[in-house]
């Protein structure tokens, strides 16, 4: 499965060093996610390059950070909610769209097997 993994990034961050490790839970739920089979997807992933190329300003980031990490959540099959507070816009994006929201890595079923 396509799994979007939604947490917080800025949420509750008020340095770049909270920022970073929050980013650094979410690309480690994504290491475990392909370990088990799954292809991980993190919104942040995506759109922090875009919003340093536009400037990196507030704007930018309101522009393109939650338009982007929903454009995906519709691409994805599942979502793996990580984290405190954030990602509900995404969360509530796959429950709206009846895709499977999982709290952790133990609910998520293993990957079907395709010869």
């Amino acid at each position: 499965m396509w799994i979007m993994i939604a947490g917080p990034y800025r949420s509750g961050a008020a340095s770049g060093e909270e920022r970073a490790a929050n980013l650094r839970i979410l690309n480690e739920a994504a290491v475990s996610l392909r370990r088990a089979g799954h292809v991980p997807v993190i919104g942040v992933n995506m759109a922090l390059p875009m919003i340093e190329a536009a400037g990196g300003s507030e704007a930018a980031y309101d522009e393109i950070m939650l338009p982007v990490s929903l454009a995906l959540a519709d691409r994805c099959d599942a979502c793996l909610r990580v984290g405190g507070p954030s990602a509900d816009a995404e969360v509530s994006r796959f429950n709206s769209i009846g895709r499977p929201v999982y709290y952790a890595l133990s609910e998520i079923p293993a990957p079907e097997v395709h010869e």
